[in-house]
Formats: C-alpha cells, sequence, structure tokens
C-alpha cells in the first residue's frame, strides 16, 4: 500500500532525475496520478541516457536526451523540477516524508521513490585520475583523445574496456591496468575473462594484470589536466597525459547513511515492488522505523537491491533495472497493483495477471566485440562454452546452477538436464533476441545441455519442457 490508510498519495518526490527517476515520473502520471511531484536532480542536465558515453565517446558530441529518446520530458511531467538542487538529508515518519535539499529547503510529501543512480569509485589517492560517469566527463575526455596521446586506463571492466578500445581506435596509445587476473573477472569469472584478453593485444591496447595501483600522481604545473604518473605496486610507473579510473560505481546514497540503514554496497533491500524493507543491520538504529513510515519509501534503478523471482536480490546498476522497473513500482505505489511484491504463484492463485519479469542484462560493444549478458553469473557456476572462442563467428558461455544432486537430471535421449543462470553471447547478434525471451520468462531456464551447446541448434530449440 502507497500509504497506511491505502490511500493514493498527493504528493510524491522523486530524488533523482537519470534514467530511473525520469522513468518513475512518466508512470506517475501514465498512471493516473494527479498530485503534486517534485524531481531532484544533481547534474543541472535534462535526464540522459549513460551507457553511450563510453560506447559511443567519440560519435556522439552530446548526451542522449531522454526527452528526445524515450519520449520523457520532466518538464512536462514535474511540477517542481530542481536540475541542480540535491538531495541531502531523508526523514521519514509515519505521516510524511521530509527531504532536505543542498539548497537547504525542505521538500515534503506523502511518498519519496529514490532513484539516485550511482557515483563512480575514485580510491585515495588517486585525484589526479578522472572518471566517466557525467557528460561533462565525457566531452572532457573527447576533447582529450587525439592521435599519440597517452592515456592510462585503471580498471578492465564495462567501461574501461569500452573507452580503451574507442581511443585506441582513434589512434591514443593506451594501457590498461587490471588488479585482477584478467578482465571482468568480477563480472564474468576467471575463465570467461581470460578468453577476453588477448582482444586487448588485437585491438593495440598494452593489458597489464595482476598488479594494483599504489597511487596517481598529478603531472607538472601547467599540464593538461588529467595527466600524471600512475604508480603501480610493483615499482612500475606509467606516465600519461590523461588518467581514467574506471574501477566501478556505487550507489549514490551516502546521504542517506543515518536515515535508512544501507548495504555494504550502499544499496536499499526492497521487494519485487520496489518497496524498502527496511532492513539490513539489526543494530542499525537507521533501521527502527514504524512500517507506516516504510510503506511511504520507494526506490528504483541503481540504488535498489530489488527481489526477482528466479534470481533473488539483485544489486542496482543494471540498465533494464532503471528501464522497466519504475513501471511495476509505480503501479504498487498507487494502490493499481497491491500485491505487486507477491510470488507469482500467489498472484496466479488471486487471479492476478503475472508481472513480467525481466533478467538483468548488460550489453557492451569493446575491442571490437559485441557482448550481451543476461542474468546474474556466481563464482560458484559451472561455465560451459557454446562455440569456439578462437574461431572467426560467434560464440557463449553459460553458467550453470552447481547442483549437488547425486542424480543429475537427464533427458529421455540420456542428455543432461541443466539450469542455467546466466548466459554471455559474443558477436552473436541473431541470438541476443532467443535469449532475452527465454531469460525473460520469469522461471528458471533449463535446457538440455548437448543441444544448449551445440551452435547449429538455435537456444529456443535446446530448452528441456519436461
Amino acid at each position: 500500500m502507497p500509504s497506511p490508510s491505502g490511500q493514493v498519495p498527493s504528493s510524491v518526490v522523486v530524488v533523482g532525475a537519470g534514467l530511473a527517476g525520469a522513468q518513475t515520473s512518466a508512470a506517475l502520471r501514465k498512471h493516473g496520478f494527479e498530485g503534486h511531484l517534485t524531481v531532484l536532480g544533481a547534474e543541472g542536465l535534462p535526464p540522459y541516457d549513460r551507457p553511450p558515453l563510453s560506447k559511443e565517446l567519440l560519435k556522439r558530441t552530446e548526451p542522449v536526451w531522454l526527452a528526445e529518446d524515450l519520449g520523457v520530458d520532466l518538464t512536462a511531467l514535474a511540477d517542481d523540477l530542481r536540475l541542480a538542487d540535491p538531495a541531502t538529508r531523508l526523514e521519514v515518519d509515519q505521516e510524511r516524508v521530509v527531504v532536505r535539499t543542498a539548497s537547504g529547503d525542505d521538500v515534503v510529501a506523502d511518498a519519496v521513490v529514490l532513484a539516485t543512480g550511482s557515483a563512480p569509485l575514485r580510491p585515495a589517492g588517486w585525484d589526479a585520475a578522472m572518471t566517466l560517469h557525467t557528460a561533462p566527463d565525457a566531452e572532457r575526455l573527447r576533447a582529450a583523445v587525439v592521435p599519440g596521446m597517452r592515456l592510462v586506463v585503471v580498471g578492465a571492466g564495462w567501461i574501461g574496456a569500452e573507452v580503451a578500445g574507442v581511443a585506441a581506435g582513434a589512434g591514443a596509445r593506451v594501457t590498461v591496468v587490471e588488479a585482477g587476473p584478467v578482465p571482468l573477472e568480477r563480472q564474468l569469472g576467471r575463465r570467461v575473462g581470460g578468453l577476453l584478453a588477448p582482444w586487448y593485444d588485437d585491438a593495440g591496447v598494452t593489458l597489464v594484470t595482476g598488479v594494483a595501483v599504489e597511487k596517481v600522481l598529478p603531472g607538472p604545473p601547467g599540464g593538461a589536466p588529467g595527466g600524471g604518473s600512475v604508480v603501480l605496486a610493483d615499482g612500475r610507473v606509467l606516465e600519461a597525459d590523461l588518467v581514467l579510473a574506471a574501477v566501478g560505481a556505487r550507489p549514490a546514497s551516502g546521504w542517506l547513511a543515518g536515515s535508512l540503514p544501507l548495504e555494504g554496497n550502499g544499496g536499499l533491500r526492497v521487494n519485487r515492488a520496489g518497496r524498502f524493507m527496511g532492513m539490513h543491520s539489526p543494530t542499525d538504529p537507521a533501521g527502527r522505523l514504524h512500517l507506516d513510515a516504510l510503506r511511504r519509501i520507494w526506490a528504483v534503478g541503481d540504488i535498489a537491491t530489488r527481489e526477482h523471482p528466479v534470481f533473488g536480490p539483485v544489486p542496482g546498476g543494471h540498465w533494464s533495472a532503471a528501464l522497466h522497473d519504475p513501471e511495476i513500482t509505480v503501479r504498487a505505489l498507487l494502490g493499481l497493483d497491491e500485491r505487486a511484491a507477491e510470488p507469482e504463484h500467489v498472484r496466479e492463485r488471486l487471479g492476478l495477471a503475472p508481472i513480467h519479469a525481466h533478467a538483468p542484462y548488460v550489453f557492451s560493444q569493446q575491442l571490437g566485440h559485441d557482448l550481451a549478458l543476461f542474468g546474474v553469473p556466481s563464482p560458484f557456476d559451472d561455465v560451459v562454452l557454446r562455440g569456439t572462442p578462437a574461431a572467426s563467428g560467434g560464440w557463449g558461455a553459460l553458467y550453470l546452477e552447481n547442483a549437488l544432486d547425486r542424480h543429475p537430471r537427464r533427458t529421455s535421449d540420456g542428455h543432461r538436464v541443466a539450469t542455467v543462470r546466466a548466459m554471455l553471447l559474443v558477436d552473436s547478434p541473431r541470438e541476443v533476441g532467443q535469449l532475452r525471451k527465454l531469460m525473460n520468462r520469469g522461471v528458471p531456464l533449463e535446457v538440455d545441455l548437448d543441444r544448449a551447446l551445440d551452435p547449429t541448434i538455435k537456444l529456443k530449440d535446446s530448452v528441456h519442457n519436461p
């Protein structure tokens, strides 16, 4: 319920003016909310899409504005739009929410939707490095990438690899430093990450793995902004005209400390509908909120660790969550679907329509290759390959649930039946649509493994239907 009385709130404040905040605002108006809507942003810019900042760094000279791309215009949706007045404090009780802003104003509303996005990580001692998170960041990086310039990228994750490939293609001399043994180890695991390592050399990028960065020193006075020296833990020093820190991001939730109990990664645990659960540490005084207060707090996008019917708690950070989840959250907030958090079998018994479950996904264009990841890989998954990475053409990696059953299930043909927790497709555009449909069904994907590993057989034809 959106409020203790079950009535539609008369006022809502959306904290965040990115994709999740814009989609929330649009969904509120779409579903008939006629109350007062306040939207608080931090960048001073209308909402825009962030993925193109790295993927299309040199192709686009301005952001992909959501008003043009998705038709979501906050100036037409919000009664009070403050694009440069970020939230600094939240107070919630049984009667209302109060959001303090950087200007010192207090915004009072019946409910709050937290859509604050994320903030890039910049370790201590790295002040001379720049990050790529905002449109001004992209503009600065775009101006610096010219033939012959020396770019050191710290971190071989999604953004680091994308920028490295784009910059090298423009003639820059690029070095990528990764503390882990292989690129994208945290996201894809060591085996699959190792298969991506040769791409760097093929693209003319120097990849340094297995060594941490100790500090980033600024360049000489009067030098170009962002330039400096990267000091590695083994004593090596890499000189650069620009250093890019691409070591991840965290939910932009520091301003909520002391108001709400945050998870270790800075996220907020919400249920399937996006309502804040009020739990993390039972000893955290910020978590001792009355139930009627909890019903006023909702979260979407990067800040929300949200329950998924197949994958369980899924941390924010997936573009798909910011795009799709606000629709479900708004319907629950407005009381249009008071059972949005219920499992599907309960909804079915109640005669309610199923809620479409979108599997988390990531699309990446890096070093001359296209990647599509659906699901949530785990370090405990068994990894098997579909196709041959060394050969020309596409391939894939399936992340299989590591079942402890001594008697694995078999098809009538004697083939192993496996549950797919995630799948990575590489340079396989024709299979992306198939896999998206299979992973978005809201039930675990079970396959005939022999057929799933045969690239001559369509993925949809490998599904096991007992």
